[in-house]
């Protein structure tokens, strides 16, 4: 096994990761021009990683902690790994810490893969409730929790030990432990870079379990400290008031809940309660649930997921929350009065707030905006104290802990993006408006690009005879015959700086059966521009749920087939 104190400086990386003074003012330029037009493909001038590009290997992957290291990375769900696993790539020496048992951050371990496999047994229960009618003698069973959690732990374990192995396979040292950027010894030495180097070393501190803490000098320091549920005052965490990680736990399957919030993660946790029998009352704010995606896909999911046993409260606001001989009480105030409600539990998922309160973040002169945001630059760099003199700041930030959408796929491209920024790499920045959103739901909704609205807002750049087309997903044959129902939204327009050139596809909103499985080919079309009568000449196997997506492109360019 190689000395885990041993490190090998880049022989051309660091040089090229810190950007020179020129490259840093025209930075901010070349991203305004990218992200100023949404349908714009984002043109990337990431360099193939080829020998010239790779420094010296990183020694064999240890659970040692090496005292010097080109990256350090504190936090190792989805925006972390992603990074280390793509540096490591790149040649550089990539030192992964976390502070949980194991790798893989709250999607891995708390949120993606533990939700969607309950909600893959949400899927069987309706599909056996399903079979009844259809003919079959058997009838569904009363869920075994016991057996439910089982399955889904062995989901977590099953992708976590893969993430693991892969981390190891990639040579990157893998260390647990409580993490802080030291910003006293940083001070120290912050003038006296090592010979070679183009920008000062960082120390990070590793507190291990035992009590012993470790220091590590790293050239760059990236923050992926993730998110955690927002609690609400009026009813705060604790007993039969769930957040998202007690509510997977949970050892019952209750017979009532209530659902404060009717985003992504509480549409999710009702549906699967629904399929279990259990009564579910989802509190909604506005008057659909995703308030913030187009109207008709929050009203076509809202009647998908009332006809799969989900109650929908509407313009509800929260006054109190209390608990006593094992009710939970919610008093709410709506259009008609006060109204109190009770059930068995309640699940408050109104958002998730980033982890970002740790004292050495401040200590570190890291920025961060009025909600606790890191800002950074479209390519993951912080602006701290340091920036005054002139000096790279060498700290950047992935994920939950930026402000933008909080999912773990755009958290895998930002760590891409930040990754292949140190090695010297040009790669095109993270833009929201394409990142796919997706709420796995009883029927599901995904969406991506800009709504009408953005479209015609300019903000996103200059589309003139901006149009929304809709249709419903119960005239596709697959959707008609499992009984289903569901919308598709295109949102199309003409790029403003070429009046005379074909119309685009801006926006691609769905909720139905199985949207999330044809989100891609959406999003492949938006990002790439893809002229709307080109996009809409596609031939997609007939009968299938994605054949929907196919027929509402024909009826934007003006030529449906099975639609007036």
């Amino acid at each position: 096994m190689a000395d885990p104190d041993h490190y090998e400086p880049s022989h051309s990386a660091p040089q090229s990761a810190a950007p020179t003074a020129q490259a840093a003012q025209a930075a901010p330029t070349t991203h305004h021009q990218t992200a100023s037009n949404p349908t714009t493909p984002a043109t990337s001038t990431t360099q193939e990683a080829t020998e010239s590009a790779i420094i010296t290997p990183s020694p064999a992957f240890t659970n040692d902690i090496p005292t010097r290291t080109d990256v350090a990375i504190i936090g190792s769900g989805p925006g972390g790994y992603s990074c280390a696993l793509r540096a490591a790539q790149l040649g550089l020496h990539v030192t992964l810490i976390e502070r949980d048992e194991h790798a893989g951050g709250t999607c891995l371990n708390r949120g993606c893969i533990p939700t969607k496999a309950l909600l893959d047994a949400a899927h069987a229960a309706w599909e056996a409730r399903r079979g009844e009618r259809l003919g079959f003698g058997t009838r569904a069973q009363q869920p075994d929790r016991e057996r439910l959690l089982d399955f889904q732990h062995n989901a977590v374990r099953t992708m976590v030990d893969g993430l693991e192995s892969l981390i190891k396979a990639r040579r990157i040292a893998f260390v647990h432990g409580q993490s802080a950027i030291d910003t006293a010894t940083t001070a120290a030495s912050a003038t006296e870079p090592a010979a070679g180097d183009a920008q000062p070393m960082r120390t990070v501190t590793i507190d291990s379990a035992d009590g012993t803490r470790h220091r590590i000098s790293a050239r760059h320091v990236v923050i992926a400290t993730g998110a955690t549920p927002r609690p609400l005052a009026e009813a705060p965490f604790g007993g039969r008031v769930l957040d998202s990680d007690a509510a997977l736990e949970l050892p019952v399957i209750p017979r009532s809940v209530i659902v404060i919030g009717s985003g992504a993660v509480g549409l999710e946790f009702a549906s699967f309660w629904a399929a279990m029998g259990s009564s579910v009352t989802v509190l909604v704010r506005h008057g659909r649930p995703l308030s913030d995606w187009p109207r008709r896909v929050g009203a076509s999911l809202k009647r998908g997921m009332t006809a799969h046993g989900v109650t929908f409260m509407d313009y509800t606001a929260v006054e109190s929350c209390t608990t006593d001989d094992g009710t939970t009480t919610v008093t709410v105030s709506t259009r008609k009065g006060t109204a109190a409600l009770c059930a068995d539990y309640c699940l408050v998922a109104i958002g998730r707030t980033p982890s970002t309160d740790a004292p050495w973040i401040e200590q570190a002169g890291v920025e961060r905006d009025s909600r606790g945001f890191i800002v950074t630059d479209p390519w993951g760099r912080t602006t701290s104290s340091d920036m005054a003199s002139g000096m790279a700041t060498g700290i950047w930030a992935v994920g939950d802990v930026t402000a933008g959408r909080q999912l773990a796929h755009r958290a895998f491209a930002q760590g891409r993006v930040v990754a292949e920024t140190m090695a010297g790499l040009s790669p095109a920045p993270v833009r929201d408006e394409l990142v796919p959103r997706v709420v796995f739901s009883l029927p599901e909704a995904a969406s991506v690009g800009l709504d009408a609205d953005q479209a015609k807002s300019g903000a996103f750049g200059t589309f003139s005879d901006v149009r929304e087309t809709a249709i419903p997903m119960d005239g596709n044959a697959r959707t008609a015959i499992a009984g289903d129902t569901g919308v598709i939204d295109i949102v199309t327009g003409v790029d403003g700086s070429a009046p005379d050139s074909p119309r685009l596809v801006l926006g691609v909103h769905m909720a139905g059966p199985h949207v999330s499985e044809f989100i891609g080919e959406a999003q492949q079309i938006v990002r790439n521009r893809i002229h709307l009568t080109e996009a809409a000449l596609a031939i997609h196997a007939h009968p299938t749920f994605s054949e929907a997506l196919g027929e509402a492109l024909l009826k934007a360019d003006g030529s449906p087939l099975h639609t007036m």
